[in-house]
């Protein structure tokens, strides 16, 4: 009996040292994390700047989010076509070929750039979470590669995804400040340390991010606006974009009141422009 328990002990010691060295390693690659809107043309030359891209070097367009996959990719080629000579192919995944499609999938995997379209980050992530294409994308990132995404696409960069859905109003309008109300899903887990809201200032999302952090307050909830990214490097980000970034985190005295409202104080607060850092996990 106490053989078998040391062998069942050992056993578990070696997958648990196998998982650290393919999911616990630090990623070599960089996020580059858009807030949706216009993409200036400055914007796309500091994307392909952060994927220095080699000539021998491919782009891959995954547009599961959007409804209109051919014109979402064509638009991309459009934008960076005078900003780099590198192939672009783009996959527009199904759940089966997720899993199964295994040209595809070690496209993705080998890809020096992954760029996820705009739409719906519910539908991207219904195609994608669990399957070999999550692991290969997870891989690529370890491996050097960036990743890019807007709007939706940036959505599904956190492990906790905002889904866009609100518990007391399906429009979504956040008229108040509550916590158990933002609906947040599973996201790509790129970043754990933080949650990220894209089009924030132009859309007054406010209310949103502020309930979010009420039912997270140990996470940086980011608010990216528009024709704005945040590069993601190791533990750091840095802003780059027209407008800017938002950062809330830590709040003290975190209480509840009437009807789930909430309060706080001395929450931290950044407000950040182009070429300001902050620490992100």
């Amino acid at each position: 009996m106490k053989r078998f328990l040391l062998r069942k002990y050992l056993l578990f010691i070696v997958l648990a040292l196998t998982w650290v060295s393919s999911y616990g390693q630090a990623y070599k690659g960089a996020l580059f994390i858009i807030g949706g809107g216009d993409r200036p043309p400055q914007l796309m030359k500091a994307l392909i700047e952060t994927a220095q891209l080699r000539p021998t070097d491919y782009i891959v367009v995954l547009p599961m989010a959007t409804s209109i996959p051919e014109e979402s990719v064509a638009y991309f080629k459009s934008q960076i076509k005078n900003l780099c000579g590198n192939y672009i192919t783009s996959f527009n995944f199904n759940r089966e070929q997720a899993d199964h499609h295994q040209a595809w999938i070690d496209s993705v995997r080998n890809a020096r750039l992954i760029y996820i379209t705009g739409g719906d980050q519910n539908k991207f992530m219904k195609v994608v979470y669990g399957t070999r294409l999550y692991d290969a994308m997870h891989e690529a990132l370890r491996n050097g590669a960036t990743i890019s995404g807007t709007s939706a696409g940036a959505a599904v960069m956190s492990q906790i995804m905002i889904t866009g859905e609100e518990r007391e109003d399906k429009k979504g309008s956040f008229k108040d400040i509550k916590k158990n109300n933002t609906i947040t899903s599973q996201g790509m887990g790129f970043i754990t340390g933080a949650i990220i809201d894209q089009h924030f200032i132009k859309r007054s999302r406010h209310n949103r991010l502020i309930s979010l952090l009420a039912d997270h307050p140990n996470k940086k909830i980011v608010g990216i606006d528009e024709s704005t990214a945040i590069i993601v490097k190791g533990k750091e980000a840095r802003v780059v974009g027209e407008n800017q970034v938002l950062v809330i985190a830590s709040p003290k005295n975190l209480k509840t009141f009437k009807n789930n409202k909430v309060a706080f104080k001395n929450a931290n607060f950044s407000l950040f422009s182009e070429g300001d850092k902050f620490a992100i996990k």
